[in-house]
């Protein structure tokens, strides 16, 4: 204790604390076991450094400079981010603004203030109960309205708190098995998962089943009170930031294997979803994204539905040739992918991509809508192996380069695309691509469907179109009446009817595969009613 006393630095209420121990340690019918180690506790460096931490946070507390101005910072930023863009063309400050927020480190940062502000802090701690007795347990009453939101137990569902309920494995009780994020008990804050129910109306459910719960809720009216032991430790799940597009569609009715169907959410291809919790490894909570008044829903999870095409691809015929299979890799399985809402930048454009089978018509839907505007539509320049020809200018025609150096950047993943052709390597460069955008440029690329995965990147963002062959009779009879030449030899003959239908097989098939990919769809029946929607497409401002 002298050594503590004669440390300036030592916090005096700790000092005070220690003074006081040592003059009762005679008084107290205490051990020296006891007294020696709370002794020891107010003079370990540990506790001082504590206490001194929350001192300054305490005494910085008490400066309103500290006061968030508000909480709710990043949503401001999308507001601001809203009302700019209409004016972006004609004012420099709104410009260089509507930038400045977007930049990925403001974001984060308004983020994390946003957390601060409101407290959102994790894992949440339960209250400290007062005056409990050390062998009683704790028990909260909390009174819900009843309204139409469902609480379900293992067999059937009925629309009451918005929770669901089950027996716990173990022990028989009635227990919280799921909290629906935006109904009732969500509201509430009061009922957690893993609570055990005690009393519902003041009838004991001891020993009850769930279907007998549900019995007692069924015949209550009005107000609904629930006696309840909080879960050990557990606190309510902050909800999630995360937003998904759907790749598949859904209808909580039609599926089998969901816990409750009136707590499903449906959704179609396409959709954005706001997912609010996926505590659960098979069933995520989600709202449709805008819908804030809408109470959240039960989806399958990303696992789940995984699992589910796994099932149903393996059962599909196995007649497709082994160089098809090879071709149509089924290395992605689509069900939702992570999306964050884009705001266009000033002056830069997204990439217009076309993809589709072989002799749908690609090529040419490309050269005319570049015909339109030499200066707006830009196609990037191919590197290749091969040796310069008469004539060709490098850097117009193709960036010549040795083989050595186009495998060193292939290695190096600096090509969208390549392959070889007559011995030859012929590719597009990333580089050459971002040239044409930042140049503000619409870049127009013809890419192979399995170059998909490597041009849909956060990078370039581009805007998807799939060309897709019409019937088989009338592809045959448009490319008889304009004399479209076969794309599958050099012998400028006309397409077969075996090269026609093998292109609307393969339409099928990259269709099948790469359609959550798409952006739009464009059939090639008649091309210039075709070139027409392109040209819709391409001046429309979901390209910029």
């Amino acid at each position: 204790m002298t050594a503590v006393m004669a440390n300036g630095n030592w916090d005096p209420s700790l000092s005070g604390l220690l003074a006081s121990l040592e003059q009762s340690r005679r008084q107290l019918p205490s051990s020296e076991e006891e007294f020696g180690f709370l002794s020891g506790l107010l003079q370990s460096k540990e506790l001082h450094a504590l206490v001194k931490v929350h001192n300054r946070i305490v005494e910085n507390g008490q400066d309103d400079k500290l006061n968030p101005v508000l909480s709710s910072s990043m949503q401001v930023a999308l507001e601001v981010l809203e009302l700019i863009m209409p004016r972006l063309e004609i004012s420099e400050t709104c410009k260089e603004l509507f930038e400045l927020l977007q930049v990925p480190h403001l974001q984060g940062l308004m983020c994390a203030h946003d957390a601060v502000a409101q407290k959102d802090y994790f894992p949440r701690l339960p209250e400290i109960p007062l005056d409990v007795e050390e062998d009683e347990e704790t028990i909260k009453i909390v009174q819900l309205v009843k309204s139409n939101e469902p609480l379900t137990g293992a067999q059937s569902a009925e629309p009451i708190v918005g929770a669901t309920i089950k027996a716990d494995e173990d022990t028989g009780k009635i227990v919280i098995a799921r909290v629906m994020h935006g109904g009732a008990a969500d509201r509430s804050g009061l009922i957690h998962i893993g609570d055990e129910v005690i009393e519902v109306n003041n009838i004991n459910v001891e020993g009850k089943t769930p279907n007998d719960v549900l019995s007692i809720l069924q015949k209550s009216e009005g107000t609904i009170t629930f006696k309840l032991i909080p879960a050990d430790g557990r606190g309510g799940p902050r909800e999630s930031k995360v937003r998904v597009r759907a790749h598949f569609d859904y209808i909580a009715s039609s599926d089998p294997y969901i816990p409750c169907k009136e707590a499903g959410l449906d959704f179609l291809k396409g959709d954005v979803l706001h997912i609010v919790s996926q505590d659960d490894a098979y069933w995520w909570q989600a709202r449709k994204e805008g819908d804030r008044n809408m109470r959240a829903g039960l989806i399958p999870s990303r696992a789940l539905q995984e699992r589910r095409i796994l099932h149903e691809r393996s059962n599909e015929d196995k007649s497709d040739s082994e160089a098809e299979a090879d071709d149509f890799a089924r290395e992605e399985i689509a069900t939702y992918e992570e999306v964050a809402k884009l705001y266009p930048r000033p002056g830069l454009y997204r990439p217009l991509a076309l993809v589709g089978p072989p002799g749908v018509g690609r090529a040419e839907l490309k050269r005319r809508l570049m015909a339109t505007d030499p200066s707006k539509y830009r196609s990037p320049v191919p590197f290749t192996t091969r040796a310069q020809r008469p004539g060709e200018v490098d850097g117009k025609d193709y960036y010549f380069i040795s083989r050595e150096k186009m495998e060193e950047d292939v290695a190096a993943g600096k090509y969208l695309e390549y392959g070889e052709y007559k011995g030859n390597l012929y590719g597009t460069s990333i580089d050459s691509v971002l040239a044409l955008i930042n140049a503000g440029h619409v870049c127009i690329l013809n890419p192979h469907y399995q170059a998909l995965k490597m041009i849909r990147t956060v990078q370039l963002k581009p805007y998807i179109i799939y060309v897709k062959p019409p019937l088989f009779d009338t592809l045959k009879e448009t490319r008889t009446a304009a004399h479209a030449k076969s794309t599958f030899d050099e012998n400028s003959r006309a397409f077969t009817d075996e090269e026609l239908r093998q292109m609307i097989h393969r339409g099928e098939r990259v269709e099948f595969m790469f359609s959550h990919l798409f952006d739009d769809t464009i059939v090639n029946a008649d091309l210039s009613a075709a070139f027409e929607t392109l040209m819709r497409i391409a001046s429309s401002h979901l390209v910029k």
